[in-house]
């Protein structure tokens, strides 16, 4: 029996509402992968409306930036920068929206403890290369014209995540004690380079030093 000032049916929105949904999420993509888990069955296992979700979390990228602890979510942050100007100052963009959320004393430590934690534990860094495969690299390939986009986003991928590891986790100098201006100026271009590809060699080129045959 249903005692008065009781609800039937899913739960209303509270803290043990966000929280309850935040355990499944967390158990969830941990056990299917960011790609399988959908919001609507982790509503239903939680026993909350789908729009509860929408309202606590906005999307699947930030209930999985909630789900790991993150202050700033990587696939949130970049979707900002995509939105706030064109192709031309991406990169530039880009470096300083990293270097604020991970110099950053809140949201910095999680980003970190979650890098760790994806070094360390296999299936957290399975989950963690899923979601960076498609809310990133993805993502970018979508900007970049003409061929090879995805491998393109991949190198431009690369790049951030090697300026992420050696002034966050390897702390190597001099990168960590480079002002955010210097590491804009040193690091946009090798970003740049990577978003345009390598390249093309010039059909039927000599090697340097090398005569040409006679005929």
């Amino acid at each position: 029996m249903i005692k008065a000032g009781q609800q039937r049916g899913r739960r209303p929105g509270s803290p043990d509402t966000r929280a309850a949904i935040l355990d499944v999420a967390r158990r969830r993509f941990l056990e299917d992968g960011y790609h399988a888990v959908t919001l609507r069955s982790i509503a239903g296992e939680a026993e909350v409306d789908l729009a509860l979700i929408s309202y606590y979390f906005g999307s699947k990228k930030g209930l999985f930036g909630a789900a790991l602890a993150l202050g700033a979510n990587p696939a949130e942050v970049l979707a900002r920068v995509v939105e706030e100007g064109d192709l031309n100052t991406f990169p530039e963009r880009v470096v300083r929206q990293v270097l604020a959320v991970w110099d950053d004393p809140v949201t910095g430590p999680p980003l970190l403890a979650m890098l760790k934690s994806a070094i360390d534990d296999d299936p957290v860094g399975e989950l963690v290369k899923e979601a960076v495969e498609r809310e990133i690299v993805d993502r970018i390939a979508t900007l970049v014209p003409g061929r090879n986009a995805r491998q393109r986003a991949g190198s431009f991928t690369t790049v951030i995540a090697g300026l992420i590891a050696t002034r966050y986790l390897l702390r190597l100098e001099p990168i960590v004690s480079m002002t955010a201006d210097e590491v804009v100026r040193f690091v946009s271009p090798q970003l740049r380079q990577a978003l345009r590809g390598p390249a093309r060699s010039a059909p039927h080129a000599r090697p340097v030093g090398r005569p040409a045959p006679r005929l």
